[in-house]
């Protein structure tokens, strides 16, 4: 059955040849349709000149823009079913809905109405409403080839019709998918991974699968939960709670929050199904499970999703991620995406003769598929430090996106005084269970030389973060700034007494900054620390195609910049 959908979908690789035998979506590329002696007034209208390589210029069809369009739907469709049956058949029946008036509007047409030229009409002239379709790129029905036109849009209602058919087939009790996800939330209550710890969250992409998944659920779960997809449809079974973002996710992680102790009685929300639009920028780490209930074939989403609970300050000894992957050979599956990004690549390159525009960041080793798959392949069969993914430093953008948030709610006022900052700036704290004894310096390579000792894509270039302890050994070296920069913001919580508390016994160490030499000797192992790291980075890359990396020649201190540092003293 999964192979027949995909051939109906014309998804590559369901079977041999079954491309062109799928659904063409004609309902969404009208200009495919337009007779060719009145093709030229329609590409002077929508094509676009852009400046090409060089000074160049070129042309950006939107004939090519529309095919690559339909590319991406049908994939779309199939990350649907893959989401829920349920969504799937939600959107197959809108696109048969379009498809149904379309071909409405086709028949109705009067041949015997002289219709004006396109040239002669504006864009929002009402004749285009009686004589045309479309809403950005519109068509005069009167200039398209209606027999194959609605011959195609028949083609395409009948296999519609079928998907349509056989999705609604799939109901609530049929749905292996929904059993499995209320046999792992029953399981959860009943031998919790925590003790006393119930609470999961299930993410997903599409909100018509989140809102079915708690509808679903609802009805047998014994806890409240609570629906969350940012579009204003935020719901909770909780009679105390409204249904705004604050008050859900508080009632769900309230030590992670710091609920008001007024509030302290209230009962709390165990489950919570959300979209990504709580994936970024909330801290949830009071919940122990993560449930993925669709995968993103981008790995970073999948590990933004569990950065809500892998977090510094959570309550839990063992947390987990969950991940329920789609039916399909993995190499299929990133292999949908390879097909459509090498269409829209094409696309681009061909209009402007550069850089890919659809993927800004074309080159990042995160928008690299042959990256992707082995991400996908590894987090199939385990669950990761995100540290440990390949070339794990790009993970370190998740938290970047955290450390931009509280810089957005920063005041006028605190950004001036943070922009007023001077190099060097540094402040003590005691040392607990998180901070060793010792220093965590944030440098920046000053010099070509201390440059090299950055590895290459690192997000965080030119600078590195390195944690040494009291005795000059690393405890953190900088190919794990994620860990220090959750640190660094721990550290930011420091009570204002503690921190007083903290200055008095450094000052009276260091006899008012005169005596840094203890510190001096630390910055000089978190330079060896970086500059070695560069060196065993040099030899590896010696076993590996494309040269050697990290090398060409040694830094010292006078190679770099101290931006900031963190002083962590033996506890009193």
């Amino acid at each position: 059955m999964l192979n027949q959908i995909m051939t109906d979908l014309g998804i590559p690789g369901a079977e041999s040849g079954s491309e062109g035998l799928g659904i063409k979506l004609p309902a969404f590329a009208p200009l495919r349709y337009v007779l060719e002696d009145r093709r030229p007034a329609y590409e002077r209208r929508y094509n676009q000149d852009v400046a090409g390589a060089g000074g160049g210029a070129s042309v950006f069809r939107q004939l090519d823009r529309e095919e690559s369009l339909t590319a991406l739907l049908r994939v779309n469709l199939l990350k649907r079913m893959e989401s829920s049956v349920h969504a799937f058949a939600l959107t197959i029946g809108r696109q048969l809905e379009v498809v149904e008036a379309l071909i409405a509007r086709i028949d109705a047409h009067d041949d015997s109405v002289t219709a004006p030229s396109i040239d002669d009409l504006d864009d929002d002239d009402p004749a285009f409403d009686q004589l045309g379709v479309g809403r950005s790129v519109r068509v005069l029905l009167s200039d398209a080839d209606l027999v194959r036109w609605r011959q195609d849009l028949a083609e395409d209602r009948d296999r519609l019709a079928r998907l349509h058919a056989q999705a609604e087939s799939v109901t609530a009790e049929r749905d292996a998918k929904l059993a499995d996800l209320k046999e792992l939330t029953a399981a959860k209550l009943a031998e919790p991974f925590n003790p006393g710890n119930s609470k999961l969250l299930v993410f997903t992409a599409f909100a018509d699968t989140a809102a079915y998944l708690y509808e679903e659920l609802r009805a047998d779960y014994p806890r409240y939960m609570a629906l969350v997809t940012g579009s204003g449809r935020n719901k909770t079974t909780h009679p105390k709670i409204t249904s705004d973002l604050g008050s859900i996710l508080t009632a769900f992680a309230p030590r992670a929050r710091s609920r008001p102790e007024a509030l302290s009685d209230e009962e709390e929300i165990d489950l919570i199904i959300a979209t990504d639009c709580i994936s970024e920028g909330q801290n949830l780490q009071d919940c122990d499970c993560v449930v993925n209930y669709d995968i993103h074939w981008n790995p970073v989403r999948i590990v933004q999703r569990f950065g809500r609970i892998d977090r510094l300050g959570s309550p839990n000894a063992v947390i987990k991620l969950v991940n329920f992957w789609p039916n399909m050979d993995l190499d299929t599956y990133i292999g949908l995406e390879r097909s459509v990004s090498g269409k829209m690549m094409l696309l681009d390159v061909s209009a402007t003769g550069e850089e890919n525009l659809i993927e800004a960041q074309a080159g990042d080793q995160m928008n690299d598929l042959e990256y992707r798959r082995q991400q996908l392949e590894t987090l199939q069969s385990r669950v990761v430090d995100l540290e440990d993914l390949s070339s794990g430093v790009s993970i370190t953008d998740l938290t970047l996106n955290d450390l931009r948030l509280d810089l957005a709610r920063l005041s006028p006022d605190q950004r001036e005084v943070l922009s007023k900052q001077l190099l060097g700036t540094y402040s003590p704290i005691f040392a607990s269970d998180d901070f060793p004894p010792g220093a965590l310096f944030v440098l920046r390579a000053a010099t070509p030389s201390a440059e090299r000792s950055i590895a290459k894509g690192d997000p965080l270039f030119p600078h590195a973060l390195i944690y040494v302890g009291g005795k000059g050994h690393i405890i953190l070296p900088h190919s794990q700034p994620k860990r220090m920069l959750d640190l660094l913001r721990l550290a930011a919580a420091t009570p204002a007494d503690r921190q007083a508390e903290a200055w008095l016994c450094f000052d009276a160490e260091t006899k008012g900054g005169d005596a840094m030499e203890t510190w001096q000797a630390l910055l000089a192992a978190a330079i060896r620390g970086v500059t070695g790291k560069a060196e065993e980075r040099a030899v590896e890359s010696l076993f590996t195609s494309g040269g050697i990396e990290g090398a060409g020649g040694e830094s010292g201190l006078d190679d770099w910049e101290v931006v900031c540092w963190l002083a962590i003293l033996p506890p009193v």
